[in-house]
């Protein structure tokens, strides 16, 4: 069942993006040669727990760390580790907080270092196509527009967009419904409703779109071992533009 979000609802969804986008404001300061995902998950778990947030994936079908931590050919779900970054590799960084009942879910590609010219167009082109679907995310418009519109503009490239994982419903609980896949047909799929709030996510790679699972039965790669990038927002869905809870170009976040 998807169910639309009252503005209460809205409104502590809203504080929750506004620490998530702060934390990856500050996460991408961090991100250099040397340093570990291990260290980041737990900058970001100390970072909650101080402002009175919780990890919210932390324990969610078993799930053990604060973060995912996706390097290079990982699409998503990646453990965060001990293993330093390498200068050129890229890391996703995927997490959901939980401020006082209010959900926000966002994801950001970092490149370490000076990116390559394969890693750099990717990661812009995938943020871009973050963007194209967000555009079709309003009241009366539907599902398949926003894959649609993703698909647009990354196929031309030669691109794969990952089928195995899409965006989602949120609140008040990580995943509801709707799905949101990054592929589709306009005019396609369930009518997006003023009050919904969900997730677009395109994860996207340089090979092929087929995926992969770790033996750990978390941790997603790419099957012809091509690289990897994601970007994601939680969003509320109104007439007109959707709000964009977890916006990094902001004046309110809060300095870490």
């Amino acid at each position: 069942m998807i169910q639309r979000k009252s503005q209460r609802e809205i409104e502590l969804m809203k504080e929750a993006g506004i620490l998530v986008a702060s934390i990856h404001k500050k996460i991408a300061t961090m991100i250099q040669p040397g340093i570990t995902t291990k260290e980041i998950d737990a900058f970001v778990e100390k970072t909650l727990k101080k402002r009175g947030a919780k990890a919210a994936q932390k324990g969610y079908q078993g799930y053990q760390f604060a973060t995912c931590a996706s390097i290079n050919d990982e699409i998503c779900h990646g453990f965060p580790r001990k293993d330093k970054l390498e200068a050129g590799d890229i890391v996703t960084m995927d997490f959901v907080v939980d401020l006082n009942g209010g959900l926000a879910d966002s994801a950001w590609t970092y490149v370490v270092g000076e990116p390559s010219e394969e890693a750099a167009q990717l990661n812009q082109i995938t943020k871009e196509a973050l963007y194209k679907g967000i555009e079709q995310a309003r009241h009366g418009n539907r599902i398949g527009d926003i894959g649609a519109a993703i698909q647009a503009h990354v196929e031309p490239y030669g691109y794969g967009i990952v089928r195995d994982f899409a965006g989602h419903g949120i609140g008040p609980t990580i995943h509801e419904e709707p799905n949101i896949p990054h592929y589709g047909q306009a005019g396609k799929g369930t009518r997006l409703k003023e009050g919904m709030v969900i997730t677009i996510e395109p994860m996207i790679n340089t090979g092929g779109w087929q995926s992969k699972m770790d033996k750990n039965g978390w941790t997603a790669r790419t099957r012809d071992g091509s690289l990897s990038s994601q970007y994601e927002h939680t969003l509320v869905i109104q007439k007109g533009e959707p709000i964009i809870t977890t916006e990094q170009d902001r004046d309110d976040l809060i300095e870490l």
